[in-house]
């Protein structure tokens, strides 16, 4: 029985959400008068989301399924708080359609579409076929209720490979793979079903033939609730890793005036069709060459059905639905700033039963707009999500026409129950090329040091050519342009690591006013050496003090005996605050500045647009390695899913051995030597903490 929609107005809304979106959506609730209710689990007691509203409820553990997921919870948090409507963010209960029955059920207002109409497009097959009889195209596919394994094979047989497998009930990447041949499909298949289930909590799957180099575009949908749809435009979220969306923006570089108008009329029937109330959004592949890659249906699968969106003599890119998003989408800030509108405000006006002001022909998009998300992820790790302390976190809000949503503060921490995006950065230009070359300053003054992140890469991303042209990029920008660069760390220069040992060193030593030159009398004519390492390299750094000036030679340890050492000279350096975590000097005669984080055998520093990490070798903590190589640790923190040796069983290299989930995403770890497995030390089930040891391999004797 489907809960009938509450729509009336509310005095007061709980954001059933945390972190970046909870604040975003607060601030727009308390702009238009409201009160404001914010919820938190244990984990986030001291979360800058806490805060920002006018109080704040416990909803029980760390674990999403004992707080943020639970629905019974969030009811009852809202009864207390005295909320009469919620608004759920995105991500955790955003587009669970029990969620919003619950919510109106209990004669709150849900500030979001209505469970039957989330229940609707929640299920990708389910959703594809609703469409589809509005005349929406679909790419070919198997969304047949037999979820079996023989069910796939005979239909990625007919539809032929190269499949995409994908989580009916989800999406973000989240049980989505990539198969190239029927001998990887099974595999694949088994993968894909466990992480939709840790995911969305089912493992119903579908199969889609893999279009070839798409771009990824999504049309923002406005419904209310007296039967008028509107769309505000484009997206284009094209450049992804792991079928994440990393870089947004709008509008998209491959789509004119006409397909606009095509696929934002495709949109707005679908949604009519489902009777679809608030902000949602469509999304679709877009074939850039033209190509309508749909052949004719075979066996179980599926055809794009309905009226082909270039008939009637139009010329242009095909189309193809993916999925409908019933909730507000991490990317809405680009549609705001080229359009001027809030869509958070639009979401609460059309709960609260007000109707849409705006006409389709009254559509302006000034501009075009940009958005990165920041992640805690180690991207030469293959985007490994990262947990820990944050050290240093300076935004780039001073000087920067830039907008920045997130939900960190210093002296906090990055949890591993959550997901990996900390941060969204947004710029605004009159035309692409200004709005990314704001971003990409922005992004360069970013500053996140007590973790690695993909900060670097941002910037990497928006400085790339044919990024920065925009018209030949598709959902594989990543791999093409940057391919093995992705897994090699970046070195840094002379002038970082003599900064560095330089920063580390003068932090050791006795309070001075700020307004001074940092001076080391207490050092005489003696020279300090540090000595600092990333991974295998090693720099020995030799600091001379003469009153206010220093001087600092620097050579590679661990490079050739005749390798050079490079001499600077470091005058005028001064802390830039009391606290001395930041310090500027004049260094070789031009002033670099740095941002500074020691901890006990590491020194973190921010410099030249980049955070680095260095440990201190002279205060390295002895790591005796269980078993030398073929010790196997935890890369972060999580819950093990699966353990696939025993001990005793021979493995070869590559192999897989210990699935870990954290983060919402599943991750294999392989054997990294052949040998035979001499230790288990995790079971499935268990929780494992970052570095600790799994399993040990003795490598094979020869």
């Amino acid at each position: 029985m489907t809960t009938r929609k509450q729509i009336r107005p509310f005095h007061t809304v709980l954001v059933a959400n945390r972190g970046e979106i909870a604040i975003r959506i607060l601030r727009t609730v308390r702009r238009m008068g409201y009160g404001t209710v914010a919820v938190y689990s244990e984990a986030d007691r001291d979360s800058p989301h806490v805060r920002a509203a006018d109080r704040a409820v416990l909803i029980g553990g760390a674990a999403p399924r004992d707080s943020y997921l639970d629905i019974a919870a969030l009811i009852e948090a809202a009864r207390r708080a005295g909320a009469d409507a919620v608004h759920p963010g995105y991500g955790f209960l955003a587009e669970n359609a029990d969620f919003a029955d619950a919510v109106d059920a209990a004669g709150l207002v849900f500030i979001g579409p209505s469970g039957e109409a989330i229940r609707a497009m929640g299920n990708k097959a389910q959703a594809k076929r609703l469409v589809m009889s509005a005349g929406m195209p679909c790419i070919p596919g198997y969304q047949g209720e037999d979820q079996s394994d023989e069910a796939f094979v005979h239909a990625a047989a007919d539809i032929g490979f190269p499949v995409m497998v994908k989580a009916a009930a989800g999406g973000g990447g989240r049980g989505m793979r990539l198969v190239h041949e029927a001998a990887a499909l099974t595999q694949a298949l088994a993968s894909a079903r466990s992480e939709a289930e840790v995911a969305f909590g089912s493992g119903e799957l579908i199969l889609e033939r893999a279009v070839v180099a798409p771009r990824h575009v999504e049309i923002q949908l406005l419904a209310d609730s007296h039967g008028h749809v509107i769309h505000l435009g484009e997206r284009d979220c094209s450049v992804q890793r792991r079928h994440q969306k990393v870089i947004e923006e709008a509008p998209s570089p491959a789509v004119d005036a006409e397909l606009r108008a095509r696929m934002g009329d495709a949109a707005v029937k679908s949604a009519r069709a489902i009777g679809y109330i608030g902000a949602g959004t469509m999304e679709f592949l877009l074939d850039g060459e033209g190509r309508a890659d749909a052949g004719p249906p075979q066996g179980g699968t599926t055809t794009s059905g309905g009226s082909d969106p270039r008939s009637g003599g139009a010329r242009g890119p095909q189309f193809y639905f993916m999925e409908m998003n019933t909730r507000l989408q991490v990317e809405h800030a680009v549609t705001e700033a080229i359009t001027g509108l809030d869509l958070v405000e639009w979401q609460l006006r059309v709960a609260a039963g007000e109707p849409l002001t705006l006409q389709q022909s009254e559509l302006r998009l000034d501009g075009h707009a940009i958005e990165v998300r920041l992640t805690a992820e180690d991207v030469p790790a293959g985007f490994l999500p990262q947990t820990g302390p944050v050290l240093r976190w300076r935004p780039p809000v001073d000087g920067h026409d830039v907008r920045v949503d997130h939900g960190l503060v210093e002296g906090g921490e990055v949890s591993p129950h959550y997901d990996s995006m900390i941060a969204k950065l947004v710029a605004h230009g009159a035309t692409r090329d200004e709005a990314r070359r704001k971003l990409l300053r922005a992004i360069e003054h970013c500053v996140l040091l007590g973790l690695p992140s993909n900060q670097g890469f941002l910037a990497d991303c928006l400085a790339d050519a044919v990024f920065a042209e925009g018209t030949a990029v598709h959902t594989g920008f990543v791999q093409e342009r940057f391919g093995t660069q992705l897994s090699e760390r970046a070195v840094p220069g002379i002038r970082t690591i003599a900064l560095a040992a330089f920063g580390a060193l003068a932090s050791k030593m006795p309070a001075q006013d700020v307004r001074q030159p940092i001076v080391a009398s207490a050092l005489g004519q003696r020279a300090a050496r540090v000595t600092l390492a990333q991974g295998s390299a090693r720099w020995e750094v030799r600091l001379q003090a003469q009153g206010a000036q220093w001087q600092a030679t620097v050579r590679r340890i661990d490079a050739p005996a005749d390798a050079a050492a490079h001499t600077l000279a470091l005058r005028d350096a001064r802390w830039n605050d009391a606290e001395r975590t930041a310090f500027s000097a004049e260094c070789d005669g031009m002033v670099e500045s740095a941002v500074l984080a020691l901890q006990a055998d590491a020194v973190q520093l921010f410099h030249a647009g980049r955070a680095w990490s260095f440990e201190r070798v002279s205060e390295r903590k002895s790591r005796v390695a269980a078993g030398g190589g073929g010790a196997v640790t935890a890369p972060l923190t999580g819950r093990i899913v699966d353990v696939a040796v025993r001990e005793g069983e021979t493995v070869q290299a590559g192999q897989r051995l210990v699935v870990l989930e954290a983060m919402k995403m599943e991750h294999t770890l392989t054997a990294p030597i052949a040998g035979v497995v001499a230790e288990v030390c995790v079971q499935a089930e268990g929780q494992s903490s970052k570095g600790a040891l799994l399993l040990r391999i003795e490598e094979a004797k020869a």
